[in-house]
């Protein structure tokens, strides 16, 4: 061989997964030429992740995107409301009447769509994270409230 491709690996022929024989691993030449999803190296995309590592788990286990994405869909259905509806006073042609209408119609539903959201999923959602946070706390000023009557301090741990 003379190291520049690999040698064919048992994969699954249907998803890469190791398991059947399949194709074969790229090579190391082309896996450093590849380019990650965002347009990032897989070495630059490691420093960057590592640089921002705080942020990245919050976003990753938080509901940021979903606020982002509904705050969206309430600005634009908000602005394409708007528009459709100044459209629609200003327009005298039945096929630009037609366009007005389905661009307020449009408008209309995206943002009713993101107030109705907010109210059916994210606000309880927020809310059944306060009371854990509230009862998380209960137990654990209730667990530090039993070890001191019980004479155990509080920051040792028994062996």
């Amino acid at each position: 061989m003379n190291g520049t491709t690999s040698p064919p690996a048992i994969t699954d022929t249907m998803n890469g997964e190791p398991g059947a024989t399949g194709a074969p691993h790229p090579s190391t030449d082309q896996r450093g030429q590849e380019q990650d999803v965002v347009g990032l190296g897989e070495r630059e995309m490691l420093a960057w992740v590592g640089e921002h590592l705080t942020l990245v788990r919050r976003t990753a286990s938080g509901q940021r995107p979903v606020y982002w994405i509904l705050g969206i869909a309430f600005v634009a259905g908000l602005a394409a409301h708007a528009g459709g509806f100044l459209l629609k006073t200003s327009a005298t042609t039945e096929p630009l009447l037609l366009v007005a209408d389905l661009i307020y119609t449009l408008g209309w539903a995206l943002w009713t769509g993101a107030v109705v959201a907010m109210f059916v999923q994210i606000w309880p959602e927020a809310k059944k994270r306060q009371y854990q946070q509230a009862l998380d706390a209960y137990e654990t000023a209730a667990d530090r409230q039993a070890r001191a009557g019980s004479g155990h301090p509080a920051s040792t741990e028994d062996a």
